[in-house]
């Protein structure tokens, strides 16, 4: 009677190790379109920084494929709007760029991270104007995407933009 419990504990161990050895996905996350567009947006600001330009740019393009992608499937979602808007931008097409910020504002007037792209964008199609109008937003945010895009008005920073 022993032996055989011995024998049944054995056999289900070996079964239970068995399956889970090849199955580490299935406790894994699985990324989300938006998550993968930005670690995307990550590695081209990289490749931005280093002068590689065509791979930043190819890393845009992926991201902005996989934000449509998360936009479709969770529409009007600020952040992924943000991003839109971001790689549109770094991908030269300033006009539906910003339609994206604007409708990100839409939603949430007062996210960071569009009123300094925007603002960004702004700079760099001449309407400082504009651009100080989300410096103005930004003022109380006591954050870093303040200071950056009051150096970029001011000249002081250049705007890779």
């Amino acid at each position: 009677m022993i032996r055989k419990l011995f024998v049944i504990l054995i056999l289900s161990l070996f079964t239970t190790n068995s399956f889970s050895a090849g199955s580490g996905s299935t406790s894994s996350k699985v990324k989300s379109n938006y998550d993968k567009a930005v670690e995307s947006i990550k590695f081209a600001k990289k490749y931005e920084a280093k002068g590689k330009l065509e791979k930043a740019k190819k890393r845009y393009a992926k991201a902005q494929k996989l934000l449509l992608k998360s936009n479709s499937e969770k529409p009007n979602k600020a952040d992924t709007l943000n991003y839109l808007g971001f790689t549109t931008r770094k991908l030269g097409d300033y006009e539906n760029g910003e339609k994206y910020y604007l409708q990100g504002l839409e939603i949430e007037p007062n996210h960071i991270g569009i009123n300094e792209y925007l603002g960004e964008l702004y700079v760099a199609t001449n309407r400082l104007n504009l651009a100080k109008e989300r410096l103005k937003i930004l003022e109380n945010c006591n954050c870093e995407e303040y200071t950056e895009l009051k150096e970029i008005i001011e000249g002081t920073k250049k705007s890779k933009y």
